[in-house]
């Protein structure tokens, strides 16, 4: 089957609008035709590309089409958009100039249950929910390998919801009944359980490029990756560690065929041509185990890959492949002293800012910006991020001026390396193994970064963010290391709302279940502090 989710275009009486608020479908889906005579059959391949298309695109008509959710345009509820809004605008990463409602909070560490954008992540992941659920009521006996890659997708939905929210509403099918909430605790073992069960019936891991068949598609690798995850940060989740998993299961991808992209070309590294246009065809896609797929003409969407590109760059900057330049989303000085640990980071292009740190993975730009963010609301107040890219690493031309073709690599093989190294290096009491070692030195040496001779755990937690930055996952590292929320020395700029920082407190570990969806359910219990 190509893949680009053309088929995820369903007739919307077969789908339900995740109204904010409601974690059910509310009988959406049980509709009657008005002709008796009408024989109601579900289109299993079109709902099969929807539970992969809800990552991707905002609605069953791309970036300007209906919106599966309500209340809120379709390119703020984004997945990847919110990924980002939750994961990194909370952190020492990113910061954002913008005033739009929401925003600031996350700048500063004070959400609440009313934050509409945090809402929106939330009902986007139960909308996929919902979507797999009625796959898996009508098709699941479709085909064996479809059916456990829509279990996998429902499978992440949850990860995220239990990796953000904790205690949330569980609901296995669809229905207008309200659903009863599950602990993190049980969710984790389901979760393990779910995995662990499919695994026979995923596809056998193999690395793809676009035009294959299943790239885009998840494999066993991917459901490797995700049980890694859930077992590095099992001890926050359960509060009992699971590093020998952790490591056991990172090692898997790690062998699955999958490998570390280090053929850079026409003067773009490796690592930068993993987040340009033609990253499908490139080579890169070696190292891309779950990618969300994008096309200027067929598959858009103003949250996903596109977001990652326009929020960060503004017209001085030079070409994106792009006409859209938002100028909102830039670095704080936390991050890009990960590259420069003495605030040496220089005024300079990202061509001279790579050079001057060493490390191809500085895809800064300085030229007119202050290191330091001395006003969150000004865009040239912190350095600006070039990572995220439209223009094609063999010079060919994007198939749209304004939206893009850059794929978003949402699981990368490089995560394994880094989940393996810290893993086996918490087992062994902290100190980091020699295969561990190896592990961290092959991330430094695609980047063309001098190794060290050994590595402590901080230093882990920093090569975390140099590898994967602006990509989503940062709140969780942070947690994981206990330098999020709480009382803890980890100070970056901004943090809590003060300028050189500030604790805050540590229920905002996990984020408030929305109001709308308390006051709808009755079976929920809030979380702790809000």
């Amino acid at each position: 089957m190509k893949f680009r989710y053309i088929k995820s275009i369903l007739p919307v009486a077969t789908l339900c609008l995740a109204t904010l608020g409601t974690t059910s479908c509310v009988g959406d889906l049980d509709v009657t035709p008005i002709d008796p005579s009408t024989v109601m059959t579900a289109d299993a391949v079109g709902l099969f590309n929807k539970c992969y298309a809800n990552l991707a695109m905002p609605g069953n008509g791309g970036a300007n089409g209906d919106c599966d959710i309500d209340r809120l345009d379709g390119g703020t509820t984004g997945f990847v958009r919110q990924l980002f809004n939750a994961n990194e605008l909370t952190t020492d990463e990113a910061i954002c100039c913008w005033g739009d409602e929401g925003i600031p909070a996350f700048n500063y560490n004070s959400w609440s249950s009313s934050h509409p954008m945090l809402n929106g992540f939330y009902n986007r992941l139960y909308f996929g929910i919902s979507v797999c659920n009625h796959y898996l009521e009508t098709s699941s006996g479709y085909d064996a390998t479809m059916t456990a890659e829509v279990r996998f997708l429902r499978a992440l939905y949850y990860y995220h919801l239990m990796d953000c929210w904790g205690n949330v509403p569980f609901p296995l099918t669809v229905s207008s009944e309200a659903p009863q909430q599950t602990t993190r605790q049980e969710l984790y073992n389901w979760l393990e359980t779910e995995l662990l069960e499919i695994e026979p019936d995923m596809s056998e891991p193999k690395a793809k490029k676009f035009g294959d068949e299943g790239y885009g598609r998840a494999d066993k690798a991917a459901l490797w990756m995700l049980l890694s995850r859930l077992y590095l940060n099992a001890e926050i989740y359960t509060g009992t560690a699971q590093w020998s998993k952790a490591a056991e299961y990172a090692e898997k991808v790690m062998n699955s065929g999958y490998t570390l992209f280090t053929d850079g070309s026409n003067g773009y590294s490796a690592y930068q041509m993993l987040f340009m246009g033609n990253n499908g065809e490139n080579g890169s896609s070696c190292e891309a185990i779950l990618p969300l797929l994008q096309d200027g003409t067929t598959t858009t969407s103003w949250g996903t890959s596109l977001f990652l590109i326009a929020s960060t760059i503004q017209a001085d900057m030079g070409n994106f492949g792009t006409t859209e330049t938002w100028a909102g989303n830039r670095a704080r000085q936390d991050l890009v002293d990960k590259f420069f640990p003495n605030g040496t980071a220089p005024n300079a292009t990202t061509t001279d800012m790579v050079t001057a740190a060493k490390d191809d993975r500085a895809l800064f730009y300085g030229v007119d910006r202050t290191l330091s963010v001395e006003t969150p609301t000004e865009f040239t107040s912190g350095f600006s991020v070039a990572k995220f890219t439209n223009v094609y690493s063999d010079g060919g031309t994007p198939h749209n001026s304004q939206f893009i073709d850059t794929d978003f690599f949402l699981m990368r093989v490089a995560e394994a390396y880094l989940t393996y190294a810290e893993a086996t290096a918490r087992a062994n009491g902290g100190t980091v193994t020699a295969e561990g070692k190896n592990a961290i030195d092959a991330i430094r040496n695609r980047a063309h970064a001098a190794t060290r001779s050994t590595y402590t755990l901080d230093d882990i937690l920093d090569e975390w963010s140099r590898e994967f930055y602006f990509e989503g996952r940062r709140r969780t590292d942070l947690i994981r290391y206990g330098y999020f929320g709480g009382n803890n020395s980890y100070k970056w700029q901004w943090k809590g709302g003060v300028k050189e920082g500030t604790t805050f407190s540590a229920n905002l570990n996990i984020f408030a279940i929305p109001s709308d969806d308390m006051n709808a359910n009755s079976n929920l219990v809030q979380n702790p502090g809000y």
